[in-house]
């Protein structure tokens, strides 16, 4: 699981109308790169957007926050998530 938060640029904020749009667009890209987007908030605050979404390894997850970047409406910071039972696993690596 993945945590994005992004900001528009220049050119994402001026075409702000077709950000739904693009949105969608974008959680098409995921599901042909074999992650999901499971849900996109619009947000008020230091970040324009915050996604989570899901890929299969972080290499996809990394391929796919590339191809995003390269259209050049949004910037992104994105956080690796851990469930309880992936925490939990983790945890018995380190005690």
């Amino acid at each position: 699981m993945f945590i994005s938060l992004l900001n528009w640029t220049e050119q994402g904020v001026r075409a702000f109308p077709e950000s739904v749009k693009r949105a969608n667009a974008v959680a098409e890209a995921a599901t042909r790169m074999g992650g999901s987007i499971h849900s996109i908030y619009w947000t008020v605050g230091q970040y324009d957007i915050v996604t989570i979404s899901e890929f299969p390894d972080d290499e996809t997850a990394t391929a796919f926050l590339l191809v995003l970047s390269s259209q050049g409406n949004v910037r992104t910071e994105t956080l690796r998530a851990y469930n309880a039972d992936e925490m939990t696993r983790i945890i018995g690596k380190a005690t």
